[in-house]
């Protein structure tokens, strides 16, 4: 649809809406005047100082540049040292001992929601490619989840409907982060934040309706993750947000609650002062392992040989400089009275293959196992299948207890040494790592320019931030002469160029002429050669791939 609207009246100083983009069923019950006007509203009240952060992000990354280092902020000791505590988290957030997250399509909003979990992290982030109809019909589905009047059917006949609403997952929307925009929503010439965007229809839809639910019901209020913040200002910027939109619609101050996913290695050194700023509204943190690490080559990518990140699939949570990430996580929210949510167990289960399964099954038993040991109050898995046993895990250490925020986790302090000790996680970068670092940037590019945001490869559930991974590693070691440790060989562009080529040719035979046609393949191995091979690293790789989405 293409359409002018006026959502604030005939008055000569109205913004120039414009809403355009392809035709997505019902999405006039979406994107009503008063709707669009809130987001308007957003937008004009919040957008000067979006643009004045996001600035400040590219300053922040020359100073670490210069200084190859980073430490906890001077400025901001008094409220570390503080004896302050955030509120009170609603009943349904007090037990979130396991979370399953994934987009909002129709099938995976039913799945999630029925799965077992505590909470569904519904994504319009990472997992989801955000076209107009994503990111419209998305709203549309979670508005009819809430209303009950949800079903989907498969082409195959299998039927799917949501158990009562007692038995449901709460509901935790992630917005989009700061960083992208919304091009079909344009004010004044400007396109919109994706983040306000996705916000501002979920918040304007639901939040009454959920409030109606009474606290009885595990979707009684309007609770939201917060992705890619990269300091405690940008937590100020959502916690003002925050306060915008509960004035604006007449919902009573700290309704909201929001999670922060500490998934920068800037907000690392800010956990204290982020929960600080949005100590009214806040829930809690997670620990967002896959783009932590990414967020660390990003910033160190051209700080020396202590930077460099090895093969990925060789860094875990048992990696020191992740442990000591781990502990500082746990210490702080606990000494704040806030939920500390562990990071993703991408393993995907399989139901036609015993040893993939057993194996999937052990390691995502052994990773749960250590974080509830650890004290964390809960944590994320990506499969229906894996709730049970995520949940095992956790109620072996809680038991009939919603969390263990009483537990203030381990009292060895963290020091910024131990947070930036990347080479203490020993590892090697080898041609293997380099080719798995391929295959999976080309092979989730393509589905998310076909608009799948999460997709399983190699019995792995990969999203935005692994593909950030793969490519900004590549980088990285091109830009540092990496010698690899299984060929001798140095990683060069050549040699990556090489190994796409040949992945476009497997790829090719794997899957036949015809498939392959019907794909996007070159258009994705031409994208990931741009984000990992340009001179200039590009921030976000999903940043010139909007362009290309319908």
């Amino acid at each position: 649809m293409a359409a002018d609207q006026d959502p604030a009246g005939a008055s000569p100083a109205a913004p120039v809406v414009t809403v355009a983009g392809p035709r997505v069923p019902r999405s006039e019950e979406v994107l009503t005047p008063q709707a669009v006007a809130f987001v308007v509203g957003l937008h004009r009240a919040f957008e000067g100082r979006r643009q004045e952060l996001l600035a400040r992000r590219k300053t922040r990354r020359d100073e670490i540049a210069a200084a190859g280092t980073l430490d906890f902020l001077p400025e901001t000791a008094g409220i570390r040292a503080g004896d302050w505590k955030v509120a009170e988290a609603p009943r349904a957030l007090r037990d979130r001992r396991v979370e399953i997250t994934g987009p909002t399509d129709r099938k995976m909003v039913i799945n999630a929601l029925n799965s077992g979990a505590k909470v569904w992290l519904a994504d319009f982030e990472d997992a989801t490619a955000p076209t107009w109809e994503n990111v419209v019909s998305g709203q549309v589905n979670l508005i009819d989840a809430f209303e009950g009047r949800i079903d989907f059917t498969t082409d195959a006949g299998k039927s799917y409907a949501l158990k009562p609403a007692a038995e449901l997952a709460t509901v935790v929307v992630r917005p989009r982060g700061w960083h992208l925009d919304e091009t079909h929503l344009m004010v004044d010439g400007a396109p919109v934040s994706g983040g306000l965007f996705d916000f501002g229809l979920y918040f304007f839809h639901n939040a009454a309706r959920l409030i109606a639910r009474g606290p009885e019901d595990p979707n009684s209020g309007p609770y939201f993750y917060l992705p890619k913040t990269e300091s405690h200002l940008e937590a100020r910027l959502w916690n003002d947000v925050f306060t915008h939109a509960q004035a604006a619609l007449g919902i009573e101050h700290g309704t909201i609650r929001a999670t922060v996913l500490i998934e920068t290695i800037t907000a690392a050194f800010e956990m204290d002062e982020i929960l600080y700023e949005l100590r009214d509204h806040a829930a809690g943190l997670n620990a967002g392992r896959w783009d932590y690490l990414f967020s660390i080559v990003k910033n160190f990518r051209d700080a020396g040989e202590h930077y460099i990140l090895p093969d990925r699939n060789t860094v875990g949570m048992t990696s020191p400089f992740m442990a000591a990430y781990a502990r500082l996580l746990v210490q702080t929210c606990h000494r704040r009275g806030a939920h500390a949510i562990g990071g993703m167990a991408a393993f995907i289960p399989s139901r036609r293959d015993p040893e993939v399964n057993a194996a999937a099954l052990e390691k995502v038993r052994a990773d749960k196992e250590r974080e509830a040991g650890n004290g964390f109050d809960g944590s994320w898995v990506a499969h229906p299948d894996l709730v049970p046993v995520a949940r095992a895990c956790f109620d072996a250490v809680l038991g009939d207890r919603p969390n263990q925020k009483d537990n203030p986790g381990s009292t060895e302090p963290v020091t910024p040494a131990q947070l930036l000790d990347i080479a203490g996680a020993g590892g090697s970068c080898t041609e293997a790592g380099l080719h798995n670092a391929v295959q999976v940037g080309i092979r989730y590019i393509e589905a998310w320019l076909r608009g799948l945001g999460a997709v399983g490869i190699f019995n792995m559930m990969e999203d935005a931030a692994t593909a950030e991974i793969s490519r900004s590693q590549i980088w990285q070691w091109i830009h540092n002469d990496v010698v690899l440790a299984d060929t001798g060989e140095k990683a060069t562009a050549e040699l990556v160029r090489r190994l796409v080529t040949e992945e476009l040719a497997a790829l090719r035979a794997e899957l036949g002429d015809d498939v392959y046609a019907g794909g996007r393949w070159n258009e994705a191995a031409r994208l990931f050669e741009q984000v990992s091979l340009a001179e200039e690293f590009v921030d976000f790789l999903t940043l010139p791939a909007l362009a290309l989405l319908d």
